[in-house]
């Protein structure tokens, strides 16, 4: 069995594997390795043609196979190893991690640390458990995507999209443009889930209904789609059949939320958050083993993948300094989501860092003029009001380096809404 000896193995070569990998490298680490189970890089930006990425990162709009290729550049230029067709397997005891190549059979990589990057899935029809038949025409929006854009497929032409993501709404827009019939993009809950600016641009501008607090309740089809029943649904989300109504339709596709791929992190005994399903990290995107981090949406599901870049550079620098044996440690304290917010992003703080912690973190519902602070036992940390929030959109709060000497108790992120939305 052929062995790698590495300072930094990146799992994942996606827009996040591509940054933690090219930042190790920069942070000092010699020998730094991508396995990546595809048989090119880029991840999920290979089929997302449309543009809009890269605005924060970049400072220009660029499409996503533009925006990867920008950093297989970086990575080519950095000398990153990518390994290619190998599929990371296990984690296993004494840093080494057992991995497939299509070539090389299995094989044996040894590392100072371990960037967990693979990113996320799709919810299916049957994670939803949606009643009905069994037809062609049922496609989750990123199966889609790939069909269209990377095949050149042309799917269906009578459309409804269930859920309001983005790449639902991205998709209702693409699917429009290849002459298709959009009939609706049905949203369970009664606030939109993805980008507003999504809303504007793909449903918006195209004529496109959003059918808010509404869900799919029936599928009928034989051998295709034929329709699907819809229903308005009451405040405990339950369908109101007696206002159901059939929409004929060849073509359903499910934008109905996404889950970090966290298999490969579980065979490592990788603790995971039962909110966001991703790991539960410290400021560093150092998970509870500290030789592993976790970076990008496999740690949770972002709004752009220009954050997903600038998340993965920190996991990357942290890990190369854990290899070197300078990153520090400590004491962790808990942080915790208050009242009006879902989750927060590290779950932990850890007090001999010398950097800016960034918390990132979702509301529970939309509203307007949001008060959003963090606080300690000791007080007021950070605060911040903003004219509106949603669920749709990562929001963020900052405690600077002079004050984590400080901290005290349990680290607290609260929302409050002058008036809520939902």
């Amino acid at each position: 069995m052929k062995e790698y000896f590495c300072d930094v193995v990146v799992v994942g070569a996606g827009p996040a594997g591509l940054a933690a990998a090219v930042s190790a490298r920069q942070s000092g680490a010699e020998k730094v390795i991508i396995i990546e189970r595809d048989v090119r890089a880029g991840g999920i930006l290979q089929q997302c043609i449309h543009a809009g990425f890269g605005l924060k990162y970049f400072g220009q709009e660029l499409t996503g196979p533009e925006y990867a290729e920008r950093f297989q550049v970086k990575a080519a230029e950095a000398g990153v190893k990518v390994l290619m067709e190998t599929t990371a397997m296990e984690i296993r005891e004494d840093e080494r991690l057992l991995v497939c190549a299509s070539k090389q059979g299995l094989v044996k990589i040894y590392f100072g640390a371990l960037v967990l990057a693979m990113g996320c899935r799709e919810r299916t029809r049957a994670n939803l458990m949606i009643p009905g038949s069994r037809p062609a025409g049922v496609y989750t929006a990123g199966t889609a995507q790939k069909l269209v854009n990377i095949y050149g497929h042309k799917i269906g032409k009578e459309v409804v999209i269930l859920g309001s993501g983005d790449i639902g709404m991205i998709m209702a827009r693409r699917m429009s443009l290849e002459g298709a019939h959009v009939k609706a993009v049905v949203e369970l809950m009664p606030y939109l889930a993805g980008l507003t600016r999504n809303k504007v641009q793909c449903l918006d501008d195209f004529g496109i209904p959003l059918m808010l607090s509404h869900t799919i309740v029936d599928i009928t089809g034989i051998d295709r789609l034929e329709s699907v029943t819809i229903a308005p649904v009451d405040e405990n989300k339950k369908p109101i059949m007696e206002q159901a109504q059939v929409i004929p339709c060849d073509t359903l596709l499910l934008s109905v939320g996404l889950l970090p791929e966290n298999e490969l992190s579980r065979t490592g005994g990788v603790t995971l958050s039962g909110i966001t399903k991703g790991a539960v990290v410290n400021q560093f995107k150092q998970t509870e083993l500290p030789q592993i981090f976790a970076c990008g949406n496999v740690l949770h599901v972002n709004d752009l993948v220009d954050q997903v870049s600038a998340e993965s550079e920190d996991a990357g620098h942290f890990a190369a300094l854990y290899a070197a044996g300078t990153l520090p440690g400590g004491e962790a304290l808990e942080v915790k989501p208050g009242t009006g917010v879902r989750y927060v992003c590290p779950q932990k703080v850890v007090l001999d860092g010398e950097e800016d912690v960034t918390l990132y973190f979702r509301t529970t519902a939309p509203g307007r003029k949001t008060t959003l602070k963090v606080c300690d036992e000791n007080g007021e940390l950070a605060k911040r009001t903003l004219t509106a929030t949603s669920p749709g959109t990562m929001e963020h709060l900052v405690i600077k380096a002079d004050q984590l000497k400080g901290l005290k108790g349990t680290i607290t992120v609260t929302a409050e809404h002058e008036e809520v939305l939902a």
